[in-house]
């Protein structure tokens, strides 16, 4: 007998689920191996039945499917292929010719069988796999997934060709039809994730491009592909003596009750632009090109991308995904948890939730994080709880009762290859069905079933069910043509000092006077949202002030329905929010101009420390990944350094004794940025000019970018400076530059780059004063310019700016070029009166060009931070030239230095080192709160609490500092 190497055990085997049944599979088995003319095969499974692990495998067959004991006996020749040479390699060999095989075929009727064959063949292979327990779930819809692609490859090759045998089309090769063909098959759901079940329909979508497809016939590209779709059905869906290969499904293309079966690439574009839902969006993250002109399928779906993937948090999703669910429960009757017949995929704690859960988590999650974009189910899970937006525990529970109910799924369609999730109500058939999956009898059975139901529907709960409260303190009715008296109570006692006004406001907003109110669904949300906003603004300092602040808010607004549906599924935002209402108006009033920031608060790490430098260059080039040309460049960028900005502001307005540490992460960020449009803009330059030699050109930054002491609205001070090796005059692109104009204009670029509105705003403005010349200089300058320059030219204010520079980027060896060349400079040895006299000179100037009105303005106050600054400064330039260790970018850093080497008392450093760090918390509080401009009279008691708390971070615990102090 020949070599039998499968199934390995008998030991995964489950028993028989009915010894009758079983027995009439092996009678009717037997049959059949004594009609058959090839001796060898019949004595061969007759040997094979004496084998144990082959006898427990037909046993467990024949009693609990007899779809598949049909298949054993009317394939024999396949079934001991199986044996011998295994499931694998059965399907592979099938899935491998079948193309050929179907090309070969005389005519219609014979590629019908062909295909239906090689479907029973291979529905054999996988269900006897999957029943002896040696495939995992990826391999069992691995190998559905892709037999249903050859065999509906094969079907549209058939097709194809016999329409360019009868004139109809034009194919750019014969002998590949799909190939070029401008005819393109999507298949979705869970075709499209390669997660075919047992006996599954299988949902397409057929787009053609009329450019591309050369059609013929005088009917019309759009009349003959519908024809040839509907051919295509026919040949897969229709049901012979040899059964049939797939229920095909087309109602997932658009607007499937209007549009054709074959529909147009722009008219499908148009619709999904203009008309496509989310549960449309949710729907093409599985799409995948399976048949066809798989190149133009691909294109189709990057076209999509936008569509699918939004740049923009979209927590709507999960509210109209929400109301497809409850739909689905209307339409299938299956809200309890009951294992008689409780359908696994659309009942509660079912399959369907599961990728529910996955989908819309994707949908709100995969605009801006491209690792969460896979179709496949559990790929998806791990990657959701891999980037931190779900627990590690809740992806490995959802992805085992996947499996559960998968597999569960595949011997409920194994019994009668019916497509069907429907548990038996038969208690006998519920006690066959769970020896069929190995259980010990039908009560181990159910615990393992509502043990997995319930897993999933706690999670899909936390998800989707746990709404917010509408309950207030008290009566909060705001209809009607008069204020409610209790409501106007209710608003008394929140504490808003003026009920009647907050009353009006709250009417303004129902009204849809805003443009953020008109749509009816962001009224109703706002509406469900009341409650809870109005105790969160009330729980300020003033929340009189924080209502008038959220009322600018919201009429700033250019829509709302996206971030209330955001705030009613994250209520914490409505704590952050109110707080910047309260206390950082300012920080408030940027936030209207770009309420898209508060989804940054809503990414894992938000309220930590902010990454040092390489994490958030590794986050921002992973970020630009995404970009397809220059101008996503430009916006994405955009986006990630005023997330970053937004999460310093909202860390310093509640940790304000971290003033160092977030300027330092402001600086960081800037740097990032800096570092990763250089190459973008490089290579634009490039295209028309060609490249120039290394070492190139270096950035530098001075100011607070160089010494990392930024706030959230500091500019950029740079300064540009290149090198070329001797000889080099100009560039070597098409259009060659020389030189200085070469580099000139790049800088021009880069300053372009970080400094253009798009629709995502600016980067940064840049100060280009403190270059060589200042204003009258050019924009970059040679090393050799720029030593000479600080050696011969450069006035003392310019070598104190210098004091804080520093390369950001540039050729490592010149970057030490430069700074030895900044080292030179600054350890000059210089006349110490006359630098004294220079430094008082510059200050006098300052102070009669910024007069400081107030002891808040601690910039140019009288020992404030110019003061300090220039201290730190004039004595680096006094003492660096016998003690070059002198020399810090910061100023903090400098004092130490001073009092390291001597140069000042250690008490007086500690003394102007806690001063610069009270100004720089006080500035950076202003400018973050109130800007410029702050009145101690009439800022509110929450500004003054914020200041306060900045005045003595040593005790944090004081919750009600006096103000005076």
């Amino acid at each position: 007998m020949q070599k039998i190497i499968f199934p390995p055990t008998s030991d995964r085997l489950p028993p028989a689920a009915d010894d009758e049944r079983a027995k009439l599979g092996f009678e009717a088995f037997n049959e059949r191996i004594g009609r058959l003319d090839d001796e060898s095969l019949a004595a061969f499974l007759t040997d094979a039945q004496e084998e144990p692990a082959v006898r427990r495998l037909l046993e467990a067959t024949f009693g609990g499917s007899p779809f598949l004991g049909n298949c054993i006996a009317a394939q024999c020749q396949v079934f001991a292929k199986i044996l011998q040479c295994g499931p694998e390699s059965v399907v592979s060999d099938i899935t491998d010719r079948l193309k050929a095989d179907t090309a070969g075929a005389e005519d219609e009727a014979a590629a019908m069988r062909i295909l239906r064959q090689a479907r029973s063949s291979v529905a054999m292979a996988v269900g006897l796999a999957d029943i002896a327990d040696v495939w995992s779930l990826e391999d069992v819809v691995g190998a559905l997934s892709a037999f249903a692609d050859a065999a509906i490859g094969a079907a549209l090759s058939f097709l194809l060709k016999r329409a360019a045998e009868r004139g109809e089309l034009e194919l750019a090769d014969t002998e590949a039809p799909e190939k070029d063909c401008g005819l393109t098959i999507l298949g979705m759901g869970k075709l499209g994730a390669k997660e075919l079940n047992y006996s599954s329909d299988v949902d397409l979508i057929v787009i053609y491009d009329p450019d591309k497809a050369k059609y013929l016939h005088d009917r019309g590209p759009q009349e003959g592909y519908s024809r040839m779709t509907r051919a295509l059905i026919r040949l897969l869906e229709e049901r012979t003596r040899d059964g049939y290969v797939f229920r095909m499904d087309l109602r997932l293309r658009p607007d499937p009750s209007a549009m054709p079966l074959a529909i147009s690439f722009r008219a499908a574009e148009t619709y999904y632009e203009s008309l496509g839902q989310n549960w449309e969006r949710a729907a093409m993250i599985k799409a995948r090109p399976v048949a066809g002109d798989v190149a133009l399928g691909r294109e189709f779906l990057d076209v999509l991308r936008p569509f699918v993937w939004r740049k923009h948090l979209d927590f709507w999703a999960i509210q109209d995904v929400h109301s497809i669910k409850r739909q689905i429960y209307a339409h299938k009757g299956g809200a309890d948890i009951d294992v008689e017949g409780h359908n696994i995929k659309l009942g509660r704690g079912g399959i369907r939730e599961i990728e529910f859960f996955v989908q819309t988590q994707q949908l709100i999650w995969g605009g801006r994080d491209a690792s969460l974009r896979t179709p496949r189910t559990i790929e998806a899970l791990e990657a959701l709880a891999a980037s931190g937006h779900i627990e590690k525990e809740t992806a490995d529970d959802l992805s085992k009762c996947y499996r559960f109910l998968r597999r569960l799924e595949h011997r409920l369609q194994m019994v009668a290859d019916k497509q069907t999730q429907n548990i038996p109500e038969n208690g006998e058939e519920l006690a066959e069905l769970a020896a069929f999956l190995g259980h010990a009898d039908s009560e181990a059975f159910r615990e393992a079933l509502l043990e997995a139901l319930r897993t999933v529907e706690d999670h899909y709960a936390d998800l989707f069910e746990e709404e917010t409260s509408l309950s207030g303190p008290g009566n909060l009715v705001f209809t009607g043509g008069e204020p409610d008296p209790d409501t106007l109570e209710t608003l008394r006692s929140m504490g808003f000092s003026n009920p009647e006004k907050v009353f009006n406001l709250v009417r303004v907003w129902h009204h849809g006077r805003y443009r953020a109110t008109r749509s009816r669904r962001s009224r109703e949300i706002l509406t469900e949202l009341m409650p809870t906003l109005l105790q969160e603004l009330a729980g300020t300092a003033d929340p009189d002030m924080a209502l008038a602040k959220f009322d600018e808010f919201l009429e700033r607004l250019p829509a709302g329905v996206q971030l209330f549906s955001m705030l009613y599924s994250n209520p914490m935002l409505l704590d952050l929010l109110a707080e910047m209402m309260g206390d950082a108006p300012r920080l408030a009033e940027h936030l209207s101009r770009n309420a898209g920031l508060l989804e940054a608060v809503l990414e894992p790490g938000f309220f930590d420390e902010i990454p040092d430098l390489e994490a958030l260059r590794e986050d921002l080039d992973e970020t630009l990944r995404m970009a397809r040309d220059f101008q996503d460049v430009l916006d994405i960028s955009r986006r990630w350094v005023n997330d970053r900005k937004f999460q310093a502001g909202v860390h310093l307005l509640r940790h304000p004794e971290d003033v160092d540490q977030v300027g330092r992460g402001l600086a960081d960020i800037a740097e990032a940025s800096l570092r990763a449009l250089w190459q973008p803009v490089t290579e634009e330059l490039a295209r028309r000019h060609g490249h120039l030699p290394p070492p190139g050109m270096a950035v530098l930054g001075l100011g607070k970018l160089g010494g990392r002491e930024m706030t959230v609205s500091s500019d950029l001070d740079l300064i540009f400076v290149y090198e070329v090796p001797e000889g080099v005059e100009e560039s070597d692109g098409e259009k060659p530059l020389a030189v200085s104009q070469y580099y000139g204009r790049l800088a021009q670029r880069y300053i372009t780059a970080l400094t253009s509105l798009t629709g995502e705003g600016q980067l940064y403005e840049v100060d280009m004063r403190l270059r060589p010349s200042g204003n009258a200089g050019p924009l970059a300058v040679s090393l050799e310019r720029f030593r000479s320059y600080q050696a011969s030219e450069a006035w003392t204010w310019e070598h104190m700016a210098l004091t804080r520079a520093r390369v950001i980027l540039g050729d490592d060896d010149l970057a030490g070029r430069i700074d030895d060349a900044v080292s030179e400079s600054l350890t000059a040895e210089r006349d110490p009166e006359k630098l004294l006299a220079s430094v008082a000179d510059m200050r006098r100037r300052i102070e009669d060009q910024h007069k400081a009105k107030s002891i808040w303005k601690v910039k140019y106050l009288r020992g404030g931070l110019v003061d300090l600054e220039f201290l730190s400064q004039y004595w680096q330039l006094r003492h660096a030239h016998e003690h070059p260790q002198v020399l810090a970018r910061n100023t903090q850093d400098a004092f130490h230095r001073l009092a390291e080497a001597g140069v000042i008392e250690r008490d007086t450093a500690e003394l102007l080192i806690d001063a610069t760090r009270l100004m720089r918390r006080i500035q950076g509080l202003l400018r973050l709160t109130v800007g410029s401009d702050f009145d101690e009279d009439s800022a509110s008691d929450g500004i003054k609490q914020t200041l306060a708390r900045a005045g003595k971070p040593q005790k944090p615990e004081d919750e009600d500092v006096d103000f005076d102090t």
